[in-house]
């Protein structure tokens, strides 16, 4: 995944659960203790017995990089349909936020008035009467 080139000041702070398989069993807190060794990454116990709490800075981690590298690890993440589709909607939404980080900020309108005053500019100026001369002058 693209990192932003500058880094603004501002964290992107994220908290996610990694949900792991039932089996094989025992394979959570060795996985916490990996993830525990990563820097900038915050991890601590999930809600669920078979889950893990982590919380990181999106412009150093993303969900799917952490996943990614636990499965090249030989971990085992949860397969249900709801995990997969959470966890594509969290893949999607967090490389959306770094493609956005890294797009050029571009105002719709340099000011308020500019629609308008570009507009005015083709108008042609002068005398917008549109009564004949002829009818101007009539006593």
């Amino acid at each position: 995944m693209k990192r932003p080139a500058v880094i603004p000041q501002t964290p992107i702070r994220k908290q996610r659960n990694i949900l792991f398989a039932k089996f094989p069993p025992g394979q959570v807190p060795e996985a916490s203790h990996y993830l525990g060794q990563i820097e900038r990454l915050e991890v601590e116990r999930g809600e669920q017995p078979r889950a893990i709490g982590v919380a990181y800075d999106l412009r150093h981690h993303c969900l799917e990089e952490l996943e990614g590298t636990l499965e090249d690890k030989g971990y085992h993440l949860d397969n249900t349909l709801m995990s997969k589709m959470m966890r594509a909607l969290i893949y999607y939404v967090e490389e959306t936020q770094l493609h956005n980080l890294d797009a050029p900020h571009r105002p719709l309108k340099r000011s308020q008035s500019e629609a308008y005053t570009h507009a005015w500019e083709r108008h042609p100026h002068g005398d917008h009467d549109e009564t004949p001369p002829e009818w101007r002058e009539y006593k």
